[in-house]
């Protein structure tokens, strides 16, 4: 659909609009739609009414934060952003957004243009919110068209304010996986990392780079959006990487910054898991060294080193070694609702570690009920529970009627599956 169709959809002006509070927030106050109703619960708990009138406030409130996300307060933008992205972390609102997505992209991108330190992360942030909210289509690939240049600017731009740049790393990594319709430009973007982390790399004189602790983090922000695109990089394109950047990322086991170690650990792992799903008589031509090293890292004494990030490192690092001597997970079952997923593979740690880190607390729910990231972790459509196993689930009257409608919508409407435009190597 072209831009210009989109640009009047803005509403009428609202009165000053309060950010969500913690009771706002809640599974009780927060509806996507009302098409599917328990009729007995509702009219033992206040009727259609009440819900009806929870819906209303709740839409009235988003509107007035899409409206407030151009105000001249940079106070009030923030604000505005922080409530998009509190609704949009915690609840399914597709056709809310679908209908206004151009606009809200229209606000991020002039937030991140033209806003400046805490309103640009929060601009980069609703903008992989969106994405999930919109999923892997046509809609999501409209959005991002106009923000990845945007982004790919701040990105390279050294002058640009480095916890900006940082967040810009992270939301350009998942954007990228959710809505980069050709796997070309997904390796473009992986380019643009890769000039980042590198820098990390120590010099051929063997001498490491001194930078700061901001500038470590953005290049470990930068590490991690790259390992995430690993997932989806075609055979072809993973033994390019393989053979440039294998040899060298040991290299950065050495780095003074715990994250930037474990994210480094974590990025070894995901290749050789990668590499052996291409081929399973897959080899190292420095294994005994590598291995040596993360042995090394899993049982640090170092006393120079703070206790909680050697317990961190140490706990890591055991997967870790498992992983390239063994071929080894320790995987990890996630409980939500009624159902089970095991994270049981590198890949799918990556995955999930990234989405979550947008959705944190409303991951469980977006598990449930977002019918992209099921699709992305091959749970299936969302499940239609009876009511007797909702009961059971102790939760509320208005969190049963949610949790059913998104199930209901999901499985009536047809959607574009995940990465279907792509090459995809290995499974979840």
């Amino acid at each position: 659909m072209p831009r210009s169709k989109k640009r009047n959809s803005r509403g009428g002006q609202h009165a000053t609009v309060q950010p969500f509070s913690d009771e706002d927030a809640s599974i009780e106050t927060l509806s996507h739609c009302s098409s599917f109703s328990d009729t007995t619960s509702v009219a033992d708990e206040g009727g259609e009414a009440n819900e009806d009138a929870a819906e209303e406030d709740f839409q009235y409130k988003l509107k007035g934060f899409i409206d407030s996300t151009v105000d001249k307060s940079a106070k009030t933008r923030q604000g505005a952003l922080d409530g998009l992205k509190t609704a949009m972390a915690t609840r399914i609102l597709y056709e809310f957004i679908s209908e206004r997505r151009m606009t809200i992209t229209d606000s991020i991108e002039r937030c991140l243009k033209k806003g400046k330190g805490e309103e640009q992360r929060a601009a980069a942030s609703l903008a992989c919110l969106l994405c999930i909210q919109l999923g892997s289509g046509i809609e999501s690939e409209e959005v991002f068209k106009t923000l990845k240049p945007v982004f790919k600017n701040i990105l390279a731009d050294g002058s640009a304010n480095i916890q900006v740049r940082q967040a810009v790393a992270t939301s350009l990594g998942l954007c990228t996986l959710v809505a980069e319709d050709d796997i070309m430009d997904v390796h473009a973007t992986m380019e643009c990392f890769e000039g980042l982390f590198t820098r990390s790399y120590v010099k051929e004189d063997g001498t490491r780079p001194a930078m700061g602790p901001q500038t470590t983090q953005l290049h470990t922000n930068a590490l991690l959006s790259w390992a995430l695109l690993l997932t989806i990089c075609t055979a072809s394109q993973l033994k390019d990487i393989l053979h440039k950047h294998l040899p060298k990322l040991p290299m950065l086991l050495e780095s003074e910054d715990v994250n930037m170690r474990i994210a480094a650990g974590e990025t070894i792992a995901l290749l050789f898991e990668l590499a052996r799903v291409m081929d399973s008589e897959f080899e190292f031509d420095e294994w005994d060294d590598l291995c040596d090293k993360l042995s090394a890292l899993a049982t640090d004494c170092n006393k120079h080193r703070a206790k909680t990030d050697k317990r961190k490192q140490r706990s890591v690092f055991r997967d870790v070694l498992k992983a390239v001597e063994e071929g080894d997970f320790q995987s990890e079952s996630i409980r939500f609702g009624t159902e089970r997923m095991t994270i049981d593979t590198w890949v799918r740690k990556r995955t999930y570690d990234a989405f979550r880190e947008f959705v944190g607390s409303g991951m469980n729910y977006h598990l449930q009920a977002n019918e992209f990231i099921r699709d992305v972790f091959e749970l299936g459509p969302p499940m239609l529970v009876d009511s007797a196993t909702l009961k059971a689930m102790k939760i509320s009257r208005f969190e049963r009627h949610l949790y059913n409608s998104a199930a209901f919508k999901a499985r009536t409407k047809a959607r574009n599956k995940f990465r279907d435009k792509r090459v995809d190597v290995g499974e979840f």
